[in-house]
């Protein structure tokens, strides 16, 4: 079957075969990349018209237990200059955030024992309570049963953990023995089985990656179901091991977000900042292949260069309405609109 061919039963079946995802990877071409974009972009403008939700990002924390090999934020990194973010200045860049129009509140961080449960619950009741129209997601990694339980009771809606690869021998070779792929979708399934909005996803050009690897990250995705999924290309960091590993593409993550897209129509499909990183315009090249979300960054400006989880990350200013107004006239020039929304997944 062709690269067309394989495309449009993606558009019109929403799913194909491990080895039809491998074919339409190992044959991407530049008219291809087109032509699954163009498909991408009509189904997303079906569903979701031209709107782009933002999402204010609040990064609470770089300590972190783990020992992830490419992550700069890893428990070994020694370089590191660690900062937790205390509830008071949550609470103030949530304030900030909602008066720019944020209404979903994305908090995330490394590991960290010091954000228990009971300081987390007390943490999301109070921001439901002040901001009863906004949405809250947590992105906190790896966490038991309980904890996730009472953190959707106390008010969480929505929960972000990538599964990064959905092999386990290449996990394996990104991690610590100890992590396992295993436990990460056990996490997962467990999150959806308490019912929150779940987001996994995984990173674009990672060390040791394969084709099959990547075909294996879109099967995992097509039976999951995640109602929002986050990919990005890997972006080295200069204290881990990978540091002079190349970095992903740009192309080839915008290709596998027109995949996504078409796979799930309705899917929540973010920017990535790290297209950002790679290319100034790589947001914008992601949103033009079928991506409806991008999440500016909240946390106070003082600790945004600590929490460097790879190198060069970039960072607007969208703490300001000025940095906002900026964004929103580089979506609005690709033919896209800003809204201020929860952004929750639309039923079809």
């Amino acid at each position: 079957m062709t690269q067309q061919l394989l495309i449009e039963k993606l558009a019109s079946e929403h799913r194909l075969s491990e080895e039809e995802y491998r074919y339409l990877l190992e044959h991407q071409t530049e008219e291809g990349a087109k032509a699954l974009a163009g498909a991408a972009d009509q189904v997303r403008k079906q569903i979701y018209g031209n709107k782009v939700y933002i999402r204010g990002l609040i990064e609470l924390s770089n300590y972190c237990k783990n020992d992830c090999l490419y992550c700069g934020i890893r428990k070994s990194n020694r370089s590191c200059e660690r900062y937790r973010l205390s509830a008071e200045e949550i609470l103030s860049c949530c304030k900030n955030g909602y008066r720019l129009g944020f209404r979903t509140f994305v908090l995330q961080g490394g590991e960290d024992a010091f954000f228990t449960d009971a300081f987390l619950c007390d943490l999301l009741r109070h921001i439901k309570q002040t901001y009863p129209d906004c949405a809250v997601t947590l992105s906190l990694g790896e966490r038991s049963e309980k904890s996730y339980q009472a953190l959707f009771d106390a008010g969480a809606d929505r929960y972000l953990l990538r599964h990064e690869t959905a092999d386990a021998s290449h996990y394996s070779r990104l991690h610590p023995p100890q992590q396992t792929f295993s436990d990460r979708m056990h996490c997962l399934k467990t999150l959806k089985a308490i019912g929150y909005q779940v987001g996994s996803g995984f990173m674009v050009g990672s060390p040791f990656q394969t084709t099959a690897e990547l075909a294996k990250d879109l099967m995992l995705i097509q039976e999951f179901q995640p109602d929002m999924c986050g990919i990005g290309p890997f972006i080295p960091q200069k204290d881990t091991p990978f540091a002079d590993f190349p970095a992903g593409s740009v192309t080839q993550t915008c290709y596998l977000l027109s995949i996504l897209r078409l796979m799930i129509p309705n899917l929540l499909l973010p920017a990535t900042t790290a297209l950002g990183t790679l290319k100034s315009d790589g947001r914008e090249q992601g949103i033009l292949s079928g991506a409806n979300v991008i999440m500016p960054n909240l946390s106070p400006n003082a600790v945004r260069k600590k929490y460097i989880i790879y190198d060069g990350k970039h960072s607007d200013r969208a703490e300001t309405a000025e940095g906002l107004e900026i964004l929103k006239q580089k979506i609005s020039a690709i033919g896209y609109c800003i809204v201020t929304d929860r952004g929750d997944k639309i039923a079809i």
